[in-house]
């Protein structure tokens, strides 16, 4: 249901407060406001799905977004071109950290703004929701003298949230810690914090060649974004530093396939590469109302193939007045890879794709999509959720299972389920669900469990943004 405002009495500068606090009490990670014909269209992403916010006449809609361009330090008189800005206040006492976008549409200007919340990184690696396996990893890759360790998802995974969470682990008082960030999106006592400005020069490579000669014993990369920036990098992480970086992958094998395509010396990767950490993001069960169900016969084999179990029950998504849907945050699916010995020889020895998959997945490697089985076990998810994030061509498994039909599968669950009359009564009877499943879904058969072999890799941008400027008077 659509939220309601009296926008012929409230004031543009209250109005703007309250869709931004309001926003930040849902829980929401963006704020759209999308030009329509005869209004302007308000959504808001909330555990990473958009939803329907309000409708603000055409009458109030200029106002408002030359009110969100002032505050965010924007250019009113522009509206030809794309703007980034930011917004640092507090209202309500709700500490508000905003980054702004502004883009030309044919209908007028599209605003979108991202609220940043750091709560998570400030509790530390623990809260994060790695596996108890993978924490050890992560734990111990971090200790290492020098290397490079890269943070890698698609944009909105989460990526800045764990490297912020490693500085804080990292920053102690004998260390001298060093970041590189387009924009500066946490400030961090005892750590020196570099904003680039591509308008004046200040890029990325060229910060990294003067911090090295600051003595830095650790150095924060904002995000790998092209080839002189990968490489030095690298080369800064083997002479001495522990290098921390983000990188649009979708796992480790694309990651280093993706370093090589930037033309980084295989020898320099080999040598330097000290682990990948790769995440998605799925919604969270609500622990208030979920409840298990009997599993279908897809759902056993492709649990069975998996993890070796045999699962019976599994929990499923209710809704109840704590939640929506039945969902309630996000919580992170990971793949963490500790370079071994054998990895950095093959890097180095150039060989085949195959081989290089081999090493990567048959060693101690959780794939994500382990991971995220496992999360499902533990009714921290669903497996509805799980094959939304997880790319049918991320695992070998995907094949020998029928996954590819998961999407179907799913499509024939949910339509089964929206036929109860009451969403809080027994789940549909899973011997229909099953005989429709059985016609989408072609037989398993029982063969040895393959080798996850991530082989979809895709390229996401990263969000550019300006020189942070502190705006909080002006809601004075």
């Amino acid at each position: 249901m659509l939220k309601t405002f009296d926008f012929e009495r409230t004031p543009v500068v209250e109005l703007v407060n309250e869709i931004l606090v309001d926003a930040a009490k849902r829980g929401a990670s963006d704020i759209h406001f999308d030009p329509q014909e005869d209004y302007l269209k308000t959504r808001i992403r909330i555990d990473g799905d958009l939803i329907d916010y309000t409708e603000i006449p055409n009458t109030i809609a200029k106002n408002l977004i030359t009110r969100v361009k002032i505050i965010s330090g924007m250019n009113i008189t522009e509206s030809r071109l794309p703007q980034d800005g930011a917004i640092k206040a507090t209202l309500e006492d709700i500490d508000l950290d905003l980054r702004v976008s502004a883009v030309p549409t044919n209908k007028g200007e599209k605003i979108v703004i991202r609220i940043l919340d750091y709560s998570l990184s400030l509790a530390g690696l623990e809260s994060l929701g790695f596996s108890p396996e993978n924490y050890k990893k992560v734990v111990k890759m971090i200790s290492i003298p020098n290397g490079i360790i890269l943070v890698t998802g698609a944009t909105g995974t989460g990526k800045s949230t764990t490297v912020y969470s490693i500085l804080q682990r990292l920053n102690k008082e004998n260390t001298n810690i060093i970041s590189v960030e387009d924009p500066i999106e946490m400030d961090i006592q005892g750590v020196n914090q570099i904003q680039t400005n591509s308008d004046i020069g200040l890029d990325f490579a060229t910060v990294l060649r003067s911090i090295l000669r600051q003595d830095p014993n650790i150095i924060m990369i904002g995000e790998i974004r092209d080839t002189e920036t990968a490489k030095i990098a690298v080369r800064a992480s083997i002479t001495g530093h522990l290098v921390l970086s983000t990188i649009h992958t979708n796992d480790s094998l694309t990651t280093i396939e993706r370093l090589l395509d930037m033309d980084v010396e295989r020898y320099l990767l080999a040598s330097a590469l000290a682990g990948i950490i790769s995440q998605k993001l799925a919604r969270k069960l609500c622990p208030h109302c979920r409840k298990l169900r009997p599993t279908n016969e897809y759902e056993r084999n492709l649990i069975k193939k998996v993890t070796g179990k045999d699962v019976s029950e599994i929990y499923t998504a209710v809704g109840c007045d704590e939640c929506k849907n039945g969902y309630n945050g996000r919580i992170a699916i990971h793949e963490v890879l500790l370079i071994n010995q054998d990895i950095k020889d093959a890097i180095s020895s150039n060989v085949r794709k195959e081989q290089l998959r081999h090493l990567v997945y048959n060693g101690d490697v959780i794939s994500l999509l382990q991971d995220g089985i496992g999360k499902v076990l533990e009714g921290l998810t669903t497996l509805e959720e799980l094959l939304k994030i997880i790319e049918l061509d991320d695992d070998e498994i995907v094949h020998s299972t029928g996954l590819e039909n998961a999407i179907e599968a799913n499509e024939l669950t949910k339509e089964s389920v929206k036929q109860n009359d009451n969403v809080n009564s027994t789940p549909v009877t899973q011997t229909n669900l099953n005989n429709n499943i059985k016609k989408e879904i072609p037989k398993v058969e029982e063969n040895v469990i393959p080798t996850p072999t991530p082989t979809n890799p895709s390229m996401d941008s990263g969000d550019k943004h300006s020189l942070f400027a502190n705006r909080k008077s002006i809601f004075k």
